[in-house]
């Protein structure tokens, strides 16, 4: 629907077979949370509100950064304790690293493409959460996957981002997404996000929390240095990583 960024008012009635009227009303209401910029006819996303890309093109992006940030996350990794994976595709990077080299683990998943990555991998046990696909993120969501989730309680959460807000909140474009997120985090002991530096001062439709002084922040030595700053006398442990060029080099320093 926002292909290029912008659509007009008789697209959207169109692709969703509602009236002129109630599209006007809805753009209203976007446009008063930020997330749009009304122009005549139409409409267009704001700026610095994140846009929805496909998952295959989103695993190429930043990929430097991603692994830096995925071997400081598998420095976390404790033997023998429970984590929940998430869908995103930095988490994604992770998995990668636990394949190639294994520790026990169980790990817990709603994504589709982190499970097959760890398909096979001795000492890693892995549990696939049902529920609804998810096809733009290869992920599980929905009542059921929440009802899984509010059945276990596992150590560790491995969170990716899709956006955090200059307000310090996580944000995420799809509202499935968003809670199933806000699951994870309720249901594990500890919560380490992992977000490259271009997720930072970006907005999206739907919050999932506000990050805290028990969760860690793994970022990129890229973010900026007044962000890094903000998110340190807020509380949060931030740890930013040098990416090498290589799988899982990194230098990491942390708050």
């Amino acid at each position: 629907m926002y292909s290029n960024g912008e659509t007009s008012i008789q697209a959207l009635a169109e692709g969703v077979g509602a009236s002129l009227a109630t599209i006007r009303r809805d753009l209203q209401i976007l446009e008063e949370q930020g997330v749009i910029e009304r122009s005549h006819g139409g409409a267009r996303i704001s700026k610095g509100v994140d846009t929805e890309v496909a998952f295959e093109v989103r695993e190429n992006q930043h990929l430097r950064e991603k692994r830096a940030i995925a071997a400081a996350a598998y420095d976390l990794l404790t033997p023998n304790s429970a984590v929940f994976l998430d869908a995103g595709t930095t988490v994604l990077q992770l998995a990668h690293l636990l394949r190639v080299n294994p520790i026990p683990l169980t790990v817990v998943t709603n994504g589709l493409v982190v499970a097959h990555r760890l398909m096979n991998v001795p000492k890693v046990r892995v549990s696939l959460i049902g529920g609804q696909l998810r096809n733009e993120n290869a992920s599980m969501v929905g009542p059921a996957a929440e009802l899984a989730l509010d059945r276990l309680w596992l150590d560790q959460l491995f969170l990716g981002a899709g956006a955090i807000g200059d307000d310090h909140k996580i944000y995420s474009m799809d509202s499935a997404e968003a809670s199933i997120n806000e699951h994870m985090i309720e249901r594990a002991a500890s919560t380490i996000v992992l977000a490259d530096a271009s997720k930072f001062s970006r907005r999206s439709t739907f919050l999932v929390a506000e990050l805290n002084s028990r969760m860690r922040v793994i970022s990129d030595a890229s973010l900026p240095a007044e962000e890094q700053s903000r998110l340190r006398k807020a509380g949060i442990n931030l740890i930013t990583v040098e990416s090498t060029g290589t799988d899982s080099g990194h230098r990491a320093s942390g708050s």
